[in-house]
């Protein structure tokens, strides 16, 4: 669950991050230095994910498909299941 939050959370800044470039300056620079790390954030997300407990059953693998936010939608998926869990 560690490696999926800082994975998110990087996700959602990195796209923040590439789309106030794209809206201001569009520096070449921030975009080639962003963008792969947009894209390996993205992919760690989703390989995250994917094992994790619970995450066919609570369609957590599908949402952190979404680029962007998925890795986040995934995780709050993920934690509710945890609590629901806990209460059952």
């Amino acid at each position: 669950m560690r490696v999926l939050r800082v994975a998110a959370a990087a996700e959602a800044a990195s796209l923040v991050a590439l789309l106030v470039n794209l809206l201001t300056v569009h520096a070449p620079a921030v975009s080639s230095l962003v963008g792969p790390l947009h894209g390996t954030a993205y992919l760690v997300t989703i390989a995250a994910v994917w094992p994790a407990p619970g995450a066919a059953a609570s369609g957590a693998r599908w949402l952190a498909v979404v680029p962007g936010v998925g890795g986040l939608l995934a995780l709050r998926r993920l934690r509710s299941g945890r609590r629901d869990a806990w209460t059952s």
